[in-house]
């Protein structure tokens, strides 16, 4: 199997996720600055390979499969990494069940696209706007949160946890939305597996 560029580019995004850790957790003034940073640049790669992809007409099975993985692990890295690093109180508890909502509908998505591609529905579930909103806003979010994990001035932090709860909301509604999309096959008898 030869690799491509996107290829290469979600390997290197799955390759930064441990150096945003260490980063995160070395004890240097601006080390949540570089990890953030770390964290934007596995973001664009994400943007960039598919879009590599498509323009090059360089899309591979193995990319198909990588991609929404490496996705995956980026967010639940970094999830854990704010919620494990957050001051605790109420608004420890809040962050922790939107952490666990953000990741029980990613598993629960992917499960879904998985069962509606085994019996050849996997369009119905394709991603939709929310899901890029969704995404978008979660990204912001936790960008702003592991700037303000260590600054000296908390003024962004909770703008950081609003940020991550409003993606909580989409990240429901998102899902929900995948749930009504493929209901009727849940439902109904499966279609004819294809030979």
């Amino acid at each position: 199997m030869r690799i491509n560029l996107p290829t290469w580019l979600t390997l290197f995004r799955v390759a930064l996720l441990p150096v945003m850790v260490v980063v995160f957790y070395l004890p240097f003034h601006g080390h949540n600055i570089v990890a953030a940073i770390i964290f934007i640049l596995a973001a664009v790669t994400d943007w960039f390979d598919g879009y590599l992809a498509r323009r090059m007409n360089q899309t591979s099975a193995f990319g198909a499969f990588l991609d929404p993985v490496a996705d995956k692990l980026m967010v639940a890295v970094t999830l854990f990494l704010v919620v494990q690093s957050h001051r605790g109180g109420w608004s420890g508890i809040v962050m922790a069940v939107t952490a666990a909502t953000i990741m029980g509908r990613e598993i629960s998505v992917s499960a879904l696209r998985e069962w509606m591609a085994e019996v050849g529905m996997r369009a119905t579930v394709k991603v939709a706007f929310i899901g890029k909103l969704k995404t978008a806003m979660q990204m912001i979010a936790l960008v702003v949160l592991i700037i303000e994990h260590d600054a000296e001035t908390l003024r962004l932090y909770h703008v950081g946890e609003l940020l991550l709860v409003v993606a909580g909301v989409l990240t429901i509604w998102s899902g929900l939305y995948y749930l009504k999309a493929a209901w009727p096959v849940l439902m109904g008898e499966l279609p004819p597996r294809q030979p």
